[in-house]
Formats: C-alpha cells, structure tokens, sequence
C-alpha cells in the first residue's frame, strides 16, 4: 500500500493526491507531527530531511519534492498518461507547473500570513493584500493564456497541467481572489472542480478542522513558527512586508529548511 505524507491545506499534497486518484492507485495519508512547530517526527525527517510534505513511500522507496513525486507516478503507473503526448507540451505544462508552484503559490501563502496568522495589521496588511490580488489577477491572465483555445491545460484530456494549477486556484477563491466570471478561467475552473479527483481533495482542504486552538496566538509566542522557503521570503520583501520578516526573525517564529544530518 502507498502512504502519502501530506497536509491536507498544502497544494503540493493537493497536487500528488489528485495525480494518485486519477490514476486509480490506492493510498493511505498521514499527516506527520510537529510540522509547523519546527520539530517535525523524525521517522518523516528520516523520509525526507526538509521536513516537508508531500512524500510517497512505496515498499523501502520514500520520495520527496511534488514535482518528483508526480514524476514517479507517471512512470511507476503509466496508464493513463497525465503528461501529453508531445515533448513541446511537456514542456509547456511543466513550466505551468514551476510558476504555479513557485511565484503564484507564494501570494496565497502571504495572505495565510496575514489572514490567519495575523503577521500584519491596518495599512501594512493592506498594502500587502492589494499587491496580492493585483499580482493574482496578472497569473489568471497569464493562465488564460496558457489554456487558450484548449480543453484543458493538459490539451484535450485533464493531466498534469490541471493538476498542477486547480490546488493553488482553489485557494486564491478561498482568500478573495477570484477568476472573472464567464472568463476562460473561471470555466476551467468550474470543469475541474466537477472532476471526482479534485473535488475529494478541495473537500478534504475545506473540511480540515484546524482545531480551537489560535494559531495567531501560537506564532506570537514562538510555538508555531512558519517556514519562509526561497519564494515566499521573495514574496513577502518584495510586496512590501520586510517588516514582517524582521519581526518574524526577531521573535524567533519564522523557519528554514533544516540542514541535512
């Protein structure tokens, strides 16, 4: 049986999930322990040493990195193929993929921290929160783009190219920031949504219960601390929320990626 390290609110678990159901594989998650509070299990350190999920394990074989692991499942279960036929359009929806999972994915992280995480108040967090859904609105008509006059992403069929995009849209409608109505976008979107393989993930996201604990609270006091990795410490600087990150190392409730051991 595969196990499928994730969290359910993370896009890249989102992505491999959807990958795994569309295939038809069947999967058991877990959801490791002392994740956000920077001292993760290590049986998962052990499976992957940045302490981040997603990771497959299939028999002995543990395996980290979305992108990877949506690499081993199309070629540990071909059938059916998620990538296109072409090199050109594999090409094409890997680099949808890289912008969805770098550049576009770091905006819905900052408004996390705003949000829920309350990093910033009054003019900052709005200043924040503008440059946010501008930022947004230019990715969806890049997107459109990149649809153009296709079906899918992928071309004619769903595949790697909607997988790649549906997690990190589904959240920008979850902050506020929403494709136009009618638009090739939103269209899209509707017909992902409909499919069983996004609409269970999207489902497991909006039904995690986060518990009643304040999280706000827990950053606050240092007992919850959230990982600034490579794109979102861009993100966060250059839409204006250096003050955020100062602060955030001065209190000790920020994190990077572990050294390897």
């Amino acid at each position: 049986m595969i196990t499928l390290y994730e969290h359910p609110l993370s896009p890249y678990a989102q992505k491999v999930k959807i990958a795994l159901r569309e295939k038809g594989v069947d999967f058991v998650l877990a959801l490791p322990g002392g994740l956000g509070a920077g001292g993760a299990d290590p049986v998962f350190v052990e499976a992957n040493p940045r302490a981040e999920v997603p990771v497959l394990v299939d028999g002995d074989l543990a395996v980290f990195d979305s992108t990877i692991i949506l690499e081993y499942i199309e070629d540990r279960w071909p059938s059916p193929a998620l990538l296109p036929a072409t090199a050109a359009d594999r090409a094409r929806v890997r680099m949808v993929e890289e912008v969805m999972d770098t550049h576009f994915e770091a905006i819905n992280w900052g408004l996390g921290e705003i949000h829920w995480f309350h990093r910033a108040e009054g003019e900052l967090a709005q200043t924040l929160q503008d440059n946010a859904a501008r930022q947004t609105q230019g990715f969806f008509s890049w997107l459109e783009g990149q649809i153009g006059e296709r079906a899918w992403f992928s071309g004619e069929t769903f595949g790697w190219g909607d997988l790649a995009v549906a997690p990190f849209v589904g959240t920008s409608v979850s902050v506020g920031n929403r494709p136009a109505p009618g638009g090739v976008l939103a269209r899209w979107l509707d017909g992902a949504m409909a499919r069983p393989s996004v609409g269970q993930t999207i489902k497991e996201a909006r039904d995690f219960d986060i518990g009643t604990a304040n999280v706000a609270d827990l950053v606050a006091k240092g007992q919850f601390k959230r990982q600034y990795r490579d794109h979102r410490l861009e993100w966060m600087i250059k839409s204006g929320g250096l003050e955020v990150v100062l602060k955030g190392l001065a209190a000790d409730n920020i994190r990077f990626a572990p050294d390897f051991y």
